[in-house]
């Protein structure tokens, strides 16, 4: 499953991406804004593979909302205008869709974001361990006892199988040092499938913890563990 979110001012431009992206099985949008600054926000905080993203918008372009993050996705750019395409190169656009977007144009850039996660994935050294600041302390967390994540604010409470780290950061942040056997199941919370002891409805079981699992997530999830 690849997850996006869509930007675009434009609410038509929106709808000729829902329904492309409805033909694509894999593809999992989050998020359509026509907003660019709630867009913003929602980057900065929540990790996903790639985002469609409108060059020209009114008050926050697409460029800037770019400039203004400290971890970028992958992109696609989208635009009307094809002098922006130059532009996309800088950024390290993975592809630059012109309006109107037709299906075809639009499943190849999909296989180029495909293609790079694939890539990218293969590339990342694997550590069973990583550090996490908890108040003063620099605590070295075993990734394999990690049940779950939730956000609380600004912070991460971090539930091990032997205790509870809260640490600052974003699950952006925690998500990229993480293997791909944790999965986002709510806008709170982010679990690891192999500690999974039940999943009942709209909710997950780890241990004690009774977690639900988010209406724009479920589908996602119940592929991811086959169900």
């Amino acid at each position: 499953m690849i997850t996006c979110i869509c930007v675009d001012d434009e609410p038509k431009a929106l709808d000729v991406i829902r329904i492309h992206a409805r033909k694509v099985p894999q593809l999992q949008v989050l998020e359509y804004f026509t907003n660019p600054f709630l867009a913003k926000e929602y980057l900065m905080d929540h990790p996903i593979d790639f985002v469609l993203l409108d060059i020209n918008m009114p008050g926050l372009s697409g460029l800037q909302i770019l400039d203004q993050l400290s971890h970028r996705p992958m992109v696609i750019f989208t635009t009307a205008y094809s002098e922006y395409a130059v532009d996309s190169y800088d950024y390290q656009a993975v592809d630059y869709l012109l309006k109107p977007i037709v299906f075809n144009r639009f499943n190849r850039a999909l296989s180029r974001v495909e293609d790079q996660l694939r890539n990218k994935r293969q590339e990342q050294p694997l550590s069973d361990f990583l550090f996490l600041k908890d108040g003063y302390r620099q605590v070295k967390v075993q990734i394999g006892s990690i049940l779950y994540v939730q956000s609380d604010g600004n912070y991460l409470d971090v539930h091990t199988e032997q205790d509870k780290v809260v640490t600052r950061m974003s699950f952006r942040d925690l998500c990229s040092r993480l293997p791909p056997t944790f999965i986002r199941i709510h806008n709170s919370y982010l679990i690891n499938m192999e500690k999974i002891d039940s999943v009942e409805d709209n909710q997950v079981f780890i241990n004690t913890a009774k977690l639900p699992v988010g209406p724009n997530y479920r589908k996602a999830v119940l592929e991811r563990l086959g169900i």
